[in-house]
């Protein structure tokens, strides 16, 4: 890696650099600067795919603007660590509409740590239209997506979250059981 001196002062230079590693780091400096937004934007088509990465994850706290670029990205992205960082995103963006993308994605056959990403986002989101999968999920997914469920379904009121919720409790994976146990510290209905 060359030297990054330069990038701490201007990493907008950094940007185009031929090295992913640096163009990576360049999208990481910029993520309290919104207004570098294009920038940013223009690294979801990079080559390599951790930069796409890296600039999904930061367009995810820049704002309803790059929920455009994301879902562009979302409708045509394949490698597993962009897919996830496109999710991470949309849940910080709160995007309802990128809510049935991330059904498919958490109720898929992907990985498990995609799928507990989607998991995590449609928490974030709270749409109602997720609870039928979170709720399914949460009863045969893997057990980190079921942990990650069991903390999603926290947001939705009613019995049949609360009953997901206490269920887990018995589940045969520690992590999930410890979830559920955080989870009943808040009130039920």
């Amino acid at each position: 890696m060359n030297d990054i001196s330069p990038l701490l002062d201007d990493p907008v230079p950094g940007l185009g650099h031929p090295d992913p590693a640096i163009r990576r780091l360049a999208v990481s400096l910029l993520a309290e600067a919104p207004e570098h937004i294009d920038g940013v934007t223009g690294l979801l088509s990079d080559p390599d795919p951790r930069v796409r990465a890296e600039a999904a994850e930061v367009l995810g706290g820049f704002g309803n603007e790059a929920v455009a670029p994301l879902r562009r990205a979302a409708s045509t992205e394949s490698h597993d660590v962009v897919v996830e960082a496109i999710a991470h995103a949309f849940g910080e963006l709160a995007d309802r509409e990128a809510v049935p993308w991330l059904i498919a994605l958490a109720g898929g056959d992907g990985p498990a740590t995609v799928r507990e990403t989607a998991v995590a986002a449609l928490g974030a989101i709270g749409d109602e239209a997720a609870l039928d999968v979170l709720l399914s999920l949460s009863r045969r997914a893997p057990p980190q997506v079921r942990r990650r469920c069991v903390v999603a379904l926290t947001v939705f009121d009613g019995v049949e979250a609360e009953a997901a919720i206490r269920e887990a409790l018995s589940d045969r994976n520690p992590m999930v059981r410890e979830a559920a146990e955080m989870a009943v510290g808040r009130p039920l209905e």
